[in-house]
């Protein structure tokens, strides 16, 4: 129990934290707004491997990292238009279509990988982002390293989430959005077009979806590789679940993923690491994520037309 307080009283941990969940804020927030407006988009994980991998070549390729990040974006705003175009106006199946899409997004991206660099045994590496100390604040014992020493990406994952929240809760589109996620029959009964807000919101989350992906590629690990994104897709749709369809709560349970992430990273490195097999640590925090879970999600409300096909006219 020492090894483990001595590591959560370092600021290197919580830098680390706040790094592993930035990807995961993008991606869970882009969830949120498709499940607000009644659509689960189980095209996540795909979508998030399209944005690394879009990312990575547009840089790679000689594009400045902002606009890295916007190929991303807009590659995943076009699966998402795919997703969107088949679950809404068609109303099938979103388990389905969410499924085909990741393995479209996922397959579509090796598959070019391969066509670009045949031969190449090792990825290629970009320059990426690199950390942004805030003057004054990054100076702060323990707190400025972890929060106020990381990428621009990393702070602009937070800003989105106060947007998010913003938008949702305090103007007409996010009541509107809430609406048609809660009781589409009631929205178009009002004039507003159930289906044009939520192919919209599955157009922009999916974006965001993406530039979680991005994230990878372009400020965390420099290249792209297979499997880069590992789960975190569908760790990103339980924490929507997580943090009961609530931007604030959501980002919390990414923060709390990414801190027994990094932990079991460290553990390895400690004695306890020399007795256990790795292979208990990588499970670590998927377990205490399932156990936070289930105590959470037990008092979450659903959107009521979760999942539920629209269609005007019809009861």
């Amino acid at each position: 129990m020492s090894e483990i307080f001595d590591i959560l009283l370092t600021a290197s941990f919580w830098a680390a934290t706040i790094r592993i969940a930035s990807p995961l804020i993008f991606a869970t927030l882009g969830e949120l707004i498709c499940e607000r407006a009644g659509v689960l988009n189980l095209g996540i994980e795909g979508i998030m491997v399209i944005g690394a991998f879009t990312g990575w070549v547009a840089v790679y390729l000689g594009a400045p990292l902002w606009w890295g990040v916007m190929a991303a974006m807009l590659a995943g705003m076009a699966f998402g238009l795919l997703h969107a175009t088949l679950t809404v106006p068609f109303g099938l199946s979103q388990h389905v279509v969410g499924l085909g899409v990741t393995l479209l997004a996922t397959s579509t991206s090796y598959f070019t990988y391969r066509l670009m660099l045949p031969e190449v045994t090792s990825p290629p590496k970009i320059e990426p982002f690199q950390p942004l100390p805030i003057p004054g604040l990054s100076d702060i014992p323990l707190l400025g390293e972890a929060l106020f020493s990381q990428t621009a990406l990393t702070y602009a994952a937070f800003v989105l989430a106060l947007v998010v929240a913003l938008v949702l809760y305090r103007t007409p589109l996010g009541l509107a959005l809430r609406a048609v996620g809660e009781n589409p029959a009631a929205a178009a009964a009002q004039g507003l077009s159930v289906t044009g807000l939520r192919m919209g919101a599955v157009i922009v989350g999916s974006g965001l979806m993406a530039v979680g992906g991005s994230f990878l590629t372009l400020s965390a690990f420099s290249s792209f590789f297979f499997e880069m994104v590992n789960g975190r897709g569908w760790i990103c749709i339980a924490l929507v679940v997580f943090g009961a369809w609530r931007p604030g709560k959501a980002v919390l349970g990414a923060i709390l993923f990414a801190a027994f992430d990094a932990l079991q990273v460290r553990l390895q490195q400690t004695g306890i690491g020399a007795i256990v097999p790795y292979q208990v640590f990588l499970m670590l925090p998927f377990i205490l994520s399932i156990l936070a879970l289930v105590i959470m999600s037990r008092r979450a409300e659903v959107p009521a037309a979760l999942m539920q096909p629209f269609n005007k006219g019809e009861r």
